[in-house]
């Protein structure tokens, strides 16, 4: 429905509502709650006034979030956090004097924030996940099918379709293995205190440093974090993330060379994206199959891959324990870089789901070039039979050059065979020569290659995250 304000394609036409849901102000706040009560409960286990019914009280207000009046008290206090202060203790009267006690801003926001790339981390790793099972069903039915391998776009030595999927896999696995890193070297920001001393919390516990570090063990425990960072300022370092949204644009590289690669694909006429019954490819020409879904994939890559330089430089222009240059481009370039990737690996999903391969027209090329690749083999079957391997070279030298003008010149077929037979330096029939060309037997390890990758490294990664493959793919909204 238009409404008259602007509203993001991220929200309106690319993101899942799972990924959107994460970055909503819902999420966010109930989140903040949720790190509220941690930190009383805490405060509460190592002795301080904190009661049980304060904490109660507080749990049972975590989700009934009454916004209008955080709108009301942020126009007045012109502070977010303690906006929600308010409300939260209006909801909670008898927990109002503890709330957020010996914390600052930075206690709510910035441990939510990790929390949330965490959350958004693990729904990338699923589709992910997804995105190479439905190539790995692929590749494996196209282990053998032969193709021909590029290199400058100019035909070079025959592949398989199959093999070419591997490669497409092999990179989303090397994003996979670092998002897995960065999941498990995430860590919470903890209750530092204003510039990271824990001099507010120092205070509360009388001096006692081991209830400290007991108060953040406990609050990070119970948001389900292992380790908080050992040190910060105000906020965590801003490296964090840029360390994050760099995985993000890596997933976009891997994404915008697979989309890319079916957009050649799909000119040449040998594998295509998938097309709807009903689907226009253009207004004006009725005929065209425009390969739309990739095209888009390759357009959010770029602003993913670009989004990159906002982290890096706010992360490089913080001063001392913290500025607040970083708030209002943090807002942005993370959430939208979650929602930009989230919403390729569903349109990759869609496509990887649907590929259709058309094996006459790959063979039809294949064969075109064929005689071109197989002039090695013939040369040495020529050699075997008693011809010099120099004047053998420079025979087919020539005749490949008058077989090419035959193709470019006068659009004729390539007919390096027949001339090859009619020499008789070679010493070979049409029918030896005929033999030379099975396309299969310039394919190599392909096959062998497949297999090997799926079996040896896909199928370990799918068993570890076999969860992730239940349920339904998200459905793209255009």
């Amino acid at each position: 429905m238009p409404t008259n304000a602007y509203e993001s394609p991220l929200s309106s036409r690319y993101a899942s509502d799972e990924m959107l849901y994460l970055f909503s102000a819902d999420k966010k706040f109930t989140t903040w709650r949720k790190l509220w009560v941690a930190l009383a409960r805490a405060e509460m286990e190592l002795g301080l006034p904190v009661t049980q019914e304060q904490v109660d009280e507080m749990e049972a207000h975590l989700t009934d979030i009454d916004y209008t009046l955080a709108a009301e008290m942020e126009k007045k206090l012109r502070h977010d956090v303690m906006a929600h202060v308010h409300t939260f203790g209006t909801a909670c009267p008898k927990a109002m004097p503890i709330i957020h006690l010996g914390a600052t801003s930075c206690y709510v926001g910035d441990n939510t924030d990790v929390i949330l790339m965490r959350e958004g981390l693990e729904l990338v790793r699923a589709k992910l996940v997804r995105v190479l099972d439905r190539l790995g069903q692929f590749a494996r039915k196209y282990k053998d099918l032969p193709t021909l391998g590029f290199t400058h776009f100019q035909a070079a030595q025959l592949v398989t379709v199959g093999k070419r999927a591997t490669l497409w896999m092999n990179e989303l696995l090397m994003d996979l293995e670092e998002v897995e890193y960065r999941l498990s070297t995430l860590k919470l920001r903890g209750a530092k205190g204003t510039t990271g001393t824990q001099a507010s919390f120092l205070e509360l516990f009388e001096g006692d440093h081991e209830k400290v570090k007991l108060l953040e063990e406990k609050i990070a425990k119970e948001m389900g974090f292992t380790a908080v960072v050992p040190v910060s300022g105000q906020t965590y370092s801003r490296k964090l993330d840029y360390n994050i949204v760099s995985t993000l644009a890596g997933i976009a590289q891997s994404a915008s060379k697979f989309a890319t690669d079916l957009r050649l694909l799909c000119h040449l006429k040998e594998v295509e994206e998938p097309f709807e019954k009903n689907q226009i490819g253009s207004s004006a020409m009725p005929y065209k199959r425009n390969p739309m879904r990739c095209e888009r994939i390759c357009s959010l890559a770029r602003y993913v891959i670009a989004d990159v330089e906002n982290p890096a430089v706010t992360a490089a222009t913080q001063w001392f324990e913290r500025t607040l240059d970083d708030s209002a481009n943090k807002r942005l370039s993370v959430p939208e870089a979650f929602l930009a990737v989230d919403a390729i690996l569903n349109i990759m999903l869609n496509v990887c789901s649907g590929l259709v391969v058309h094996p006459k027209v790959i063979e039809k090329h294949v064969l075109e070039e064929l005689p071109f690749m197989a002039s090695e083999n013939i040369m040495m079957d020529a050699v075997k039979r008693g011809g010099n391997r120099q004047e053998l070279h420079e025979r087919i030298r020539v005749l490949s050059q008058e077989a090419g003008r035959n193709v470019k010149d006068l659009g004729l077929h390539n007919n390096l065979i027949e001339l090859i037979a009619a020499d008789p330096a070679f010493g070979l029939s049409m029918e030896e020569l005929t033999a030379h060309m099975e396309p299969s037997r310039y394919t190599g390890r392909c096959p062998e290659q497949v297999e090997e990758f799926l079996d040896q490294c896909v199928a370990p990664v799918l068993s570890r995250f076999a969860r992730d493959l239940q349920g339904e793919d998200t459905q793209l909204k255009v």
